[in-house]
């Protein structure tokens, strides 16, 4: 399984929120299978976006594509980091 952590602030949570909800089809379909959205406790506005991908190349075809460069300005994200990783290992203790 591919991973992707995105790192990024945005204008306004709620705001970011309704749109990254809203994506969720476009996200499955373009290979998210699962994610997890945290935030800086000492910034509300810091999101971290961690995902998993059916491979490296779909998840990066998605984040760059105009389609989403289109969103994510709509979304009020600002400098957004993108870090790719492939999964070493996982488990549950």
């Amino acid at each position: 399984m591919q991973h992707v952590l995105i790192i990024h602030e945005v204008a306004d949570y709620l705001a970011w929120k309704r749109i990254f909800d809203a994506a969720a089809p476009i996200r499955r379909e373009a290979g998210e299978r699962s994610f997890q959205v945290l935030r800086y406790e000492s910034d509300p506005n810091r999101i971290v976006h961690f995902s998993a991908w059916t491979s490296a190349g779909d998840a990066r075809r998605f984040f760059e594509s105009p389609r989403l460069v289109r969103i994510r300005e709509e979304a009020g994200v600002k400098a957004p980091q993108f870090i790719y990783l492939d999964e070493i290992e996982s488990g549950t203790l």
